[in-house]
């Protein structure tokens, strides 16, 4: 019997050959109507299915240093093309404000810093991306509950949008984003991650702060967070 992280691997790298074949021709195709509806059904049928074989509360597993992988490699874009990004960028994110807002009792904007200077979580984790290949990585961040608990939820919140940097369209006219529900949002291994093998988090891998869940699959993971919603 496949143990959990067998079949965690299993699911990712069968998710990144279905993917490798979609890209292959779905240029023409994410500009109609009905093959963007099948792209987020088949979304949403995947996270469904890790969640089959992974109990919401089970934890990750983690590793040792010995096992870090020799290089972490980026998943998605490399660097924004986006001119508030990269003037942030060249300040190396000293001007940087998260702002969290949304169904909360309290919006807030968080500087960096600021998050440097809440408690902590380092994690030794197994990246599966979509796209086909795995890397273990040490991972340092605040987890998301604690910011979550500095602004605190409304009773009528269901999920955490993440909004970022990278466009989602050609033109620019829309960020990419990504959504998690509360469950996953609360989950101890869900950090706002601003340090990769101990070392500054890097543009590539989505400085300055990218979103870490463990349980899910590669194309969760929000990199170049610029809101919280």
């Amino acid at each position: 019997m496949l143990t959990t992280n067998r079949r965690r691997r299993f699911l990712a790298r069968a998710l990144g050959g279905m993917a490798a074949l979609i890209t292959a021709g779905c240029d023409k195709l994410s500009k109609t109507e009905w093959f963007p509806k099948i792209l987020e059904a088949g979304e949403h049928l995947s996270s469904g299915a890790q969640h089959l074989v992974t109990s919401r509360k089970s934890m990750a597993q983690e590793f040792t240093e010995a096992d870090l992988s020799p290089k972490f490699r980026s998943n998605g874009t490399a660097e924004p093309d986006n001119s508030e990004y990269k003037a942030l960028a060249t300040r190396a994110f000293t001007d940087y404000r998260l702002q969290v807002t949304g169904l909360v009792e309290q919006p807030a904007v968080f500087s960096l810093a600021e998050l440097r200077e809440l408690p902590s979580r380092t994690q030794i984790t197994r990246h599966d991306c979509v796209e086909g290949w795995s890397a273990i990585g040490k991972w340092q961040g605040v987890q998301l509950s604690r910011v979550l608990e500095r602004v605190r939820p409304l009773p009528a919140a269901r999920y955490v949008v993440f909004r970022c940097a990278d466009p989602m369209e050609d033109d620019g006219s829309m960020k990419y984003y990504e959504s998690i529900d509360m469950e996953d949002a609360y989950h101890p291994q869900t950090i706002l991650a601003y340090q990769l093998n101990d070392e500054r988090l890097p543009i590539a891998n989505g400085a300055p702060i990218r979103v870490r869940i463990e349980r899910q699959l590669g194309y969760k993971m929000a990199k170049f967070i610029m809101s919280i919603e």
